[in-house]
């Protein structure tokens, strides 16, 4: 059954060496597999025949069956046009040449019936039609083309070299002859039933030959569904043997740390979605499995409290925890917000950066060994070799999307050593469990495709008493209305970011746009009255740290800086936002920048300027952002102006080369597709069931050829 799909495609009648090369090169078709999985990208639909007195002024394209009554020469300027008069029951219009005119005249028969296609144009009263398609009827009627065309995927080279979308188009048809068209299924039955799908022949038949509308629309669903189901099924897969093989460390209790900071010394009330979210945290470090949750939060939503009562339950356990920061602003201000509640707790917690002195690095790599110290707070630095734990519990990861894959696995190998079993005597690695965070929201249909494996937590509310930042969209010429606000929000002792663009490639022409700003900002508020910080990518660390503090500490009103403050710089009398060139920003980076202020309790503000010349994506983006503070709204927009490519950054985005199916516009598909996944592996979790054996074998074939459509059939 189809085991010859595997054919190279150079064996496939009317392909041979030459085009098979090609076919390898631009498109990607090594086998007779690989074809059958070239879908078309769009259709003509040729189901309806147009009657030569019905044919309106539109461009679009038609087709007439008619008979060819007589030919004429016709000279002009350079050469000849050959002109045909071409008739109906209705009417006639003519067919016109404009090269070929000797082997059109030889090869065409007059008073026989034809089908014709093509674009018409219309001239003084008469329709034309240039160079058209034409067959005639009796071979239209018999040949196994659908009325609905396929058009291919193609590419300059292919054409110039002569295979056009009819040559893809045939040798379609040839690989249909050669297979009867009948492919092996890949679906349950009862998976067919339930979303009443074609079978596999029949949807691969009808998305090359679709016959009308509505089969071609049914083979597409069958085919989207198809593809999401198994890149959900094996996420699903890849969870549940996470969780059944990889045995984690057991948190048994919940014990004085968590409690005695439970109830004496949490700053605010908990609300309903963090304790939630500690609620699925506490279940999966009880379990005895490792735990791998994402857990997504808007800026400001109070992750880092969560992520504190979670290393709270590691030390009741007797481990250690620690937490890792894509920046050093970052984890010195991870580092300064927990101290304060360690210091109460009685806990030891240090930190460990690229800018730590020998001296205090060797004091932590000592104290962590021998397990006096209980938390870690860094960078990258904690994953260099010499940092040992004695026995770490929770990793804590934050702005994971910042981290490669191999950087994780770095914190795994730092699990404490046990020895496994009671014959093994090789102690083996437990791996510690793994919190990743995010602030940047991730769609939902997104995260199911790529973070599918982990066990996702939301904090989707604010804690109490924040206000929504009011944001407002001002053009160039409003800037002087925009100073007289800053003055009067300093004047009642708020501060003030103002942040420029900053992209790589033109540094010197940002810095000139800083420097500009900063000057005339400095003519607009002088000295001593106001008091001017600024903090851009060229200065030295500690330059930049002590301009940070300066503003921190409240010495500066105003903070004049490149996109550096994005992430996690926190400072609650902050009250206002101002980005200049909001135009250059993306939606994402727009958002985390006016999470920068609303972090007290006093009505804040995010100001976007531009300049009046916009692109249609810029106006969308500005609007979301005035529309809307929901960082998962505003995350899906994004997903629809950019793409999953874009967002994940590429290496993640290789999960996402799909066939047929789009994630942004089949979201719904993809939904259904997860929870038939989650039905499957939930009643036959090795697939091992008569009714699945369809599935499993499609499963392995797929992480045989690890491309999920290279197996397919």
């Amino acid at each position: 059954m189809n085991t010859h799909l595997q054919t190279p495609i150079d064996y496939l009648k009317g392909v041979g060496p030459n085009r098979a090369d090609l076919l390898r090169k631009e498109l990607g078709i090594h086998t007779y597999q690989d074809l059958i999985n070239l879908f078309p990208n769009r259709y003509l639909d040729r189901t309806k025949y147009f009657k030569i007195n019905e044919l309106q002024q539109n461009n679009a394209e038609v087709q007439v069956i008619g008979k060819l009554v007589k030919f004429e020469e016709i000279a002009q300027k350079r050469g000849k046009r050959l002109v045909a008069t071409f008739q109906d029951d209705t009417g006639t219009m003519e067919l016109v040449w404009f090269r070929g005119q000797k082997w059109i005249r030889d090869s065409l028969k007059l008073q026989t019936p034809y089908v014709i296609f093509g674009k018409t144009n219309f001239y003084s009263g008469k329709f034309s039609m240039p160079h058209p398609e034409m067959e005639l009827l009796a071979e239209h009627e018999s040949s196994l083309r659908s009325a609905m065309q396929p058009i291919y995927p193609s590419t300059e080279k292919l054409n110039n070299k002569g295979i056009t979308n009819r040559v893809v188009n045939k040798i379609m048809q040839q690989l249909f002859v050669e297979t009867k068209g009948r492919f092996v299924e890949t679906l349950s039955p009862e998976l067919l039933e339930s979303q009443k799908l074609i079978s596999k022949s029949e949807a691969l038949f009808n998305i090359h030959f679709p016959k009308n509308q509505d089969l071609l629309a049914r083979a597409q669903y069958r085919l989207k569904f198809e593809e999401l189901f198994y890149i959900q099924l094996q996420l699903i897969l890849k969870n549940l043997i996470h969780k059944s093989k990889i045995k984690g460390l057991p948190f048994e209790k919940v014990g004085s740390y968590f409690n005695s900071f439970y109830n004496t010394h949490l700053p605010f009330e908990l609300t309903n979605a963090q304790k939630r979210v500690l609620k699925e945290i506490r279940q999966d470090l009880g379990s005895h499995a490792q735990m791998n949750r994402l857990l997504q939060g808007d800026v400001g939503s109070g992750k880092t409290i969560v992520a504190f009562m979670s290393m709270l339950m590691a030390l009741d356990n007797g481990f250690q925890a620690c937490l890792m920061a894509p920046t050093e602003i970052l984890s010195v201000q991870h580092y300064n917000g927990l101290l304060e509640w360690c210091n109460k707790l009685n806990i030891s917690i240090k930190l460990l950066t690229g800018s730590s002195k020998t001296s205090s690095r060797r004091e932590i790599h000592k104290s962590l060994e021998n397990g006096e110290l209980q938390i870690l707070i860094g960078t990258h630095a904690l994953l260099e070799d010499k940092v040992k734990f004695q026995n770490l519990g929770l990793a804590i990861i934050d702005e994971q999307h910042r981290f490669g894959v191999e950087q994780r696995s770095k914190l795994w190998h730092k699990g404490p050593r046990k020895i496994d079993n009671e014959n093994s005597t090789k102690p083996a690695i437990i791996p510690p469990h793994i919190l990743v965070m995010t602030a940047t929201p991730i769609p939902r249909t997104l995260a199911m495709s790529i973070y599918g494996d982990l066990d996702i937590s939301v904090i989707d509310e604010l804690p109490p008493g924040r206000q929504a930042i009011k944001t407002v969209h001002r053009y160039d010429k409003n800037r002087l209305d925009v100073f007289r606000f800053i003055r009067d929000e300093i004047e009642i002792g708020r501060q003030v970011y103002i942040v420029y663009p900053l992209i790589q490639e033109s540094e010197k022409m940002d810095y000139k746009d800083l420097m500009d700003g900063y000057e005339s900002i400095s003519r607009d508020f002088p000295q001593p009255k106001y008091q001017i910080s600024i903090v851009h990518g060229q200065m030295k660390a500690a330059d930049k740290d002590f301009e940070m503090q300066r503003f921190i500490k409240g010495e500066t009103q105003i903070m004049v800086a490149t996109t550096v403050i994005e992430v996690g710089v926190n400072v609650p009398n902050a009250s206002v936002m101002i980005i200049e060139s909001a135009e250059r920003f993306g939606l994402s980076q727009l958002h985390q920048l006016r999470g920068r202020v609303g972090r007290g309790a006093e009505q804040s503000y995010c100001i976007l300027m531009t300049s009046h010349k916009l692109s249609s994506d810029s106006k969308t983006r500005l609007e979301t952002m005035t529309r809307t503070n929901d960082g998962f709204d505003i995350a899906e927009v994004d997903l629809k102006l950019r793409g999953p490519g874009d967002i994940m950054g590429k290496q993640q985005s290789g999960v996402l080369n799909l066939r047929i199916a789009d994630i942004i516009k089949d979201g719904d598909i993809l939904k259904t597709a997860r929870y038939y996944a989650k039905q499957v592996l939930n009643s036959d979790p090795n697939l091992s069931k008569p009714n699945n054996k369809a599935i499993l074998f499609t499963y392995q074939q797929m992480s045989k050829y690890k491309n999920i459509w290279n197996y397919i059939s």
